[in-house]
């Protein structure tokens, strides 16, 4: 069985979670109805909105982009982006890489997979980076691992603290063990955060896999997750196959990992500000 080919069926399934449905073919806005896959329940387009695109029926998280997390996140008016202009280039002249990323930059608005920034919460000034999984499902590649670098660096020199939310398909194939380097680049990184006595506040959400679990997610003196978010390194079909035995049920969803000591707290999207003002609180006392 081929890993990437597992990975790959995986992330497609996570992107079909919510399909869009109108009566008449075609799309609105707040009016959109759009059906859960979870549980087959279907709300509008503005409900969901409302709902911090959590289904009102069942919880289920579907995924937001960057900005929209920073907003749910962020007192009104408060973050700054930095190292906006940073983006990624093709070490490798890898086929269609750069095709693929021209029309991610296009679609998304985004010059790479991650934003990041400062902002305050409740008040108190952190460092923020957020995964968007719309720019090649926020695979970590060059400019990520730099920006992701970047953001630990101005924490450490600001003496702030850091929250990252993770959602990643893992290392970016297409950039080769410049690619892998970044998981020990960010792990130092962080490792220096830490040596300041400062707090690292890391949030899974779905999906976080591959070299970003293995590397700057999963150091957080307090991880969080969403509920329901994939969590996990290789896929549980070459997992089965490599030790030989069948896996639990919901093996690498955040309640089984926070079951089993990898995460300390579920926390759904509309109580995570609360949790994170409440952390940080804590933190400055």
């Amino acid at each position: 069985m081929n890993p990437f080919s597992e990975r790959k069926d995986i992330l497609n399934a996570i992107n079909r979670v919510i399909r869009p449905e109108t009566g008449n073919g075609e799309r609105s806005d707040d009016g959109e109805v759009l059906e859960c896959r979870a549980c087959g329940s279907r709300s509008t387009k503005g409900e969901l909105r409302e709902n911090l695109y959590v289904c009102p029926h069942c919880g289920f998280h579907s995924k937001v982009s960057a900005r929209s997390r920073i907003r749910m996140i962020a007192d009104k008016g408060s973050f700054r982006e930095i190292s906006r202009t940073l983006e990624g280039s093709d070490p490798l002249d890898f086929p269609g890489y750069r095709e693929k990323t021209a029309q991610a930059r296009e679609t998304t608005g985004l010059r790479e997979a991650v934003i990041t920034g400062t902002c305050r919460i409740d008040g108190y000034k952190v460092v923020i980076a957020v995964m968007d999984s719309r720019f090649l499902m926020a695979s970590m590649g060059m400019a990520v691992g730099e920006k992701i670098t970047r953001a630990c660096e101005y924490a450490v020199k600001k003496k702030l603290p850091l929250i990252i939310f993770s959602a990643s398909g893992g290392a970016r194939m297409q950039e080769g063990i410049l690619s892998l380097m970044q998981m020990a680049k960010t792990s130092a990184a962080i490792a220096r955060h830490d040596e300041a006595g400062l707090l690292y506040i890391s949030v899974l959400t779905n999906p976080t896999t591959g070299g970003v679990t293995a590397s700057f997610a999963s150091l957080g003196d307090v991880i969080l997750a969403e509920p329901g978010a994939l969590i996990g390194f290789a896929g549980p079909r070459v997992i089965e196959q490599t030790i030989g035995e069948k896996l639990p049920e919901g093996f690498q969803h955040a309640e089984f990992q926070r079951e089993h000591g990898f995460v300390d707290v579920v926390v759904s999207r509309p109580e995570m500000r609360e949790t994170l003002a409440r952390l940080l609180r804590l933190h400055q006392q």
